[in-house]
């Protein structure tokens, strides 16, 4: 899967495409996947990099929602319970099984928390991940040794699944190209075409790159910019009502200490009443996260000052050692494209599931959801687009697709775990190339040989590409991206043909990028 390949495709099609899809996110992928595996027509084109917006900055969770049930979301519960379920069969390499305990200091907790997991355990049917249990105190404490043990009563364990999902993005990516779709990064929509009765018949979208247009036609043009929808609907209908409320979610990384072990810790309730997890995740602490809503919407939103103080509080009454802005390694933010509900003024109030809209002119905007979700997302939008383009009607086969790097004993690949199958090949590179072995920062352990797969194969253009995403080097220890970010750099000029002067722009741009993590 490379780039110039994808743009000679582009180049060389005749006719309309069944399908363009704008937006590289787990919505967007999503659809091109769902699409091009029932033999349609498909190209995708997103702004920047797959995933380089929300996609990227989850808790990195495939759950149900405890807090929907709270709501008393049931539908929505059930649905994402299904989903985790498909999720976890059909990418094993990716999605892996989490133990969590809602730690209780009042009398009600355990009764009240107990039955409330045992219906998210019944409502999970044959997709369960666990069974869940109230635990005693010392049963707490030997799972999360650095749990505050002053008034801790016992404690309710449940689990749920984690994944990498810039990982999983990417995977997702190269099963829609290895079935035929054309995917381009770094291709911004600039405009909309219509036909001669005003309705949707394709795009025109910038080769970042080179800085030429294209012009592609389409059957129907699909919308799934996430955040960005209503900056895509406007080119349609300037005059449209916004359906985006945009909300901020904000996640810091702690060392592995503040946790100490293989358990997630969930706050039920926060002082803004909502729900707050501490994750262990690539031998780290990730918690988060918060809810605020904003205004604009751009591709590197910044963590407010006050959104960091308020995790680290809330670490602060659950953690026997507090952490302080001294221990975060990186602190990353995320914008959730919720949409409008109403008079709601509160973003964390605001529903999760999906919205499909089709506009006068035939645009198909889908919103909202998740990414436990995208599957079910990507299969209602398809059925839609399917119709309104006049295609003829094919099942939808991804209950059941197997995502690449599917592989059912991953963790046997060690620190090539995460690229399933692919870590046969990954370490092959090394055989042949011991210097690819080099680890490029003892905090930090990637190989070279990650960054030349993530060029070859995974369309990485940018050391952003490969820090941020393609690795998760950027969300883990900022820092750390900072100081591999020249040999990156030149590991990356080495295969894409760059001179100097391209390296010295790329650490400069990741470096304005990576201080961004840094808590103030």
């Amino acid at each position: 899967m490379t780039r110039q390949d994808m743009l000679d495709r582009v180049r060389d099609h005749h006719g309309p495409w069944d399908f363009i899809v704008i937006g590289g996110g787990a919505t967007g992928v999503g659809v091109t996947v769902d699409a091009v595996s029932r033999g349609y027509d498909v190209l995708l084109v997103e702004q920047s990099d797959f995933g380089k917006g929300t996609s990227s900055r989850s808790t990195k969770l495939v759950h149900g929602g405890v807090r929907y049930l709270q709501q008393g979301n049931v539908p929505l519960v059930m649905e994402a319970l299904h989903e985790r379920g498909l999720l976890r069969r059909n990418a094993p390499h990716l999605v892996r099984e989490l133990a969590f305990v809602v730690p209780n200091y009042l009398w009600w907790e355990a009764p009240f928390y107990g039955i409330g997991m045992r219906v998210y355990d019944m409502l999970a049917g044959r997709h369960g991940f666990g069974h869940s249990r109230v635990l005693t105190s010392d049963e707490v404490l030997h799972r999360i040794p650095t749990l505050e043990q002053d008034g801790l009563r016992g404690g309710v364990l449940y689990h749920d699944g984690q994944f990498d999902d810039s990982r999983l993005l990417i995977d997702l990516a190269r099963t829609a190209a290895e079935r035929g779709a054309c995917l381009l990064n770094y291709a911004p929509v600039i405009r909309l075409e219509k036909d001669g009765e005003g309705y949707v018949s394709g795009a025109v979208f910038r080769d970042a790159e080179s800085g030429n247009d294209f012009t592609v036609a389409a059957k129907c043009v699909i919308n799934a910019t996430g955040p960005f929808s209503d900056a895509i609907r406007r080119m349609d209908d300037a005059s449209v009502a916004p359906m985006i409320a945009p909300s901020q979610g904000v996640h810091v990384v702690l060392p592995k200490r503040f946790l100490g072990g293989a358990t997630a810790i969930m706050v039920p309730r926060t002082r803004d009443d909502r729900v707050m997890f501490a994750i262990p995740w690539h031998d780290h602490t990730v918690v988060g996260t918060t809810d605020t809503p904003v205004s604009e919407v751009v591709l590197e939103p910044t963590p407010l000052t006050e959104e960091i103080d308020f995790i680290l509080e809330t670490a602060s009454g659950y953690l026997s050692a507090p952490p302080n802005r001294s221990d975060v390694l990186s602190a990353f933010a995320g914008i959730r494209p919720l949409v409008k509900a109403g008079a709601a003024g509160n973003t964390a109030a605001l529903s999760r599931e999906h919205t499909i809209q089709i506009s006068k002119a035939g645009l198909v905007t889908i919103a909202g959801g998740k990414w436990t979700t995208y599957r079910k997302m990507a299969e209602d939008c398809v059925d839609h687009a399917a119709t309104l383009a006049g295609l003829d009607e094919r099942p939808c086969i991804t209950r059941d697709l197997r995502i690449h790097g599917y592989h059912l004993s991953a963790p046997q690949f060690g620190a090539y775990a995460d690229y399933g199958e692919d870590a046969v090949a990954l370490a092959g590179l090394v055989e042949g190339r011991p210097d690819l072995g080099i680890v490029l920062d003892a905090e930090a352990p990637v190989r070279a040989a990650q960054v030349y797969w993530a060029v070859r194969h995974e369309m990485a253009r940018t050391v952003d590409d490969v820090l941020a995403r393609r690795t998760r080097v950027l969300s883990l220890n900022a820092k750390a991206a900072i100081r591999m970010a020249p040999a990156v750099a030149g590991l990356m000029a080495a295969e894409l043909g760059r001179d100097e002067r391209w390296q010295r722009d790329q650490v400069a741009e990741f470096t304005a990028i990576a201080e961004r993590y840094l808590p103030v």
